[in-house]
């Protein structure tokens, strides 16, 4: 729940050697209820950017729930004080944005000057899939204003050397790209995959089909759009076999949007491989979940992940966090020992970063 920080908070929790993590975000159950001493009541939005109309100079606890967004509404949020600034539009809204989506009027505001006032630790972005100009427009302004830095699109930032190096030079962190919901469909194919690779059945085929009727889906109906939302999420699942499995066997990515179903996602996984004996093995599954709350739950966590990297001076992509809670990082780890891996770096025993080219 968004909450404002007064000044004295925040001077007895620097006395203390801890304050509250001051987050911005773009667009817009727990793993961790403390991580690493900082609870989720810890995190402060205190800065938020869009181009809708409908958000734009609202106060945050009402921006969140104006149309188009429409997912569950679990919280009664009270005002925040924080208003949303008009951010850059760049390549955000696509054909089928446009028809739903009025920019703000009005030029965009001084978003370095709004991060350093106040104080921004993290930046969070959650542009539209395909927005690969504004996702580096946005980069730019948060190495400039000195914040960190968590991308949760498939624009590639944090697997990228050119990036890493950027952000390592300032000693700032990253976490990316392309956040895994808590239980979606990703981490559960790629979880699946896994455990046929590890009882010895070989997947011949598979397909992954997701349909939802938010703007997210809305938006890759628009399929020039999709090149590197399809590459994240076909990579994620092949990523956990130990042998190449052909194009034409494997179909990942967004399916359809309708429009009855909210924010609700819906996705079909079905796998065919073979077994003992040349035998077949057939599995499907059918997964429903709520889309943001679904994607919260993680993201929550890389906020505070962020801000320990902060705290211990690390610069570049921090390596355990976005293997565990991104579909494409620059390193793909098994699920299960990449959250042996967070757990490490939460204890400050596996601070691994990567930083980029000499």
């Amino acid at each position: 729940m968004p909450t404002t920080t007064t000044k004295r908070k925040r001077t007895a929790a620097r006395r203390s050697g801890k304050r509250r993590i001051r987050a911005a975000i773009i667009g817009v159950g727990i793993m961790h209820v403390d991580l690493g001493g900082y609870h989720i009541r810890d995190v402060d939005f205190v800065a938020a950017f869009d181009v809708d109309r409908n958000k734009v100079g609202k106060d945050l606890a009402e921006a969140i729930y104006a149309p188009p967004n429409n997912t569950y509404r679990f919280a009664d949020v009270p005002r925040t004080g924080v208003k949303v600034s008009r951010g850059m539009t760049h390549d955000g809204i696509g054909k089928y944005l446009s028809k739903i989506v009025q920019k703000a009027p009005g030029a965009t505001d001084d978003i370095v000057g709004i991060l350093k006032e106040r104080e921004v630790d993290v930046v969070i972005s959650y542009l539209p899939v395909g927005s690969e100009e504004a996702t580096k427009w946005y980069v730019e302004q948060t190495l400039e204003a000195g914040c960190a830095f968590i991308n949760c699109i498939p624009v590639f930032i944090a697997r990228e050397p050119y990036w890493q190096k950027r952000f390592a030079q300032k000693r700032l962190p990253i976490i990316g790209d392309d956040i895994k919901s808590q239980v979606g469909a990703t981490i559960t194919h790629r979880v699946l995959t896994r455990l046929f690779m590890d009882r010895g059945v070989r997947l011949d085929r598979t397909y992954q089909l997701n349909f939802g009727g938010n703007t997210d889906f809305l938006n890759m109906l628009e399929r020039e759009r999709l090149e590197s939302k399809k590459i994240s999420k076909t990579n994620a699942v092949t990523s956990m076999l130990d042998y190449p499995l052909a194009e034409t066997d494997v179909h990942v990515g967004p399916s359809d949007y309708v429009p009855w179903l909210l924010d609700r996602k819906w996705c079909y996984i079905r796998m065919e491989g073979t077994t003992f004996g040349d035998v077949p093995l057939n599995a499907e599954l059918k997964l429903e979940v709520w889309d943001s709350p679904n994607s919260a739950g993680v993201v929550i966590d890389a906020i505070r992940c962020c801000k320990l990297a902060l705290d211990r001076g690390l610069g570049g992509t921090i390596v355990a966090p976005s293997a565990y809670f991104m579909k494409s990082p620059p390193r793909q780890i098994p699920d299960d020992r990449a959250r042996e891996g967070v757990e490490d770096y939460i204890k400050g025993t596996n601070v691994q970063t990567l930083a980029g080219k000499a």
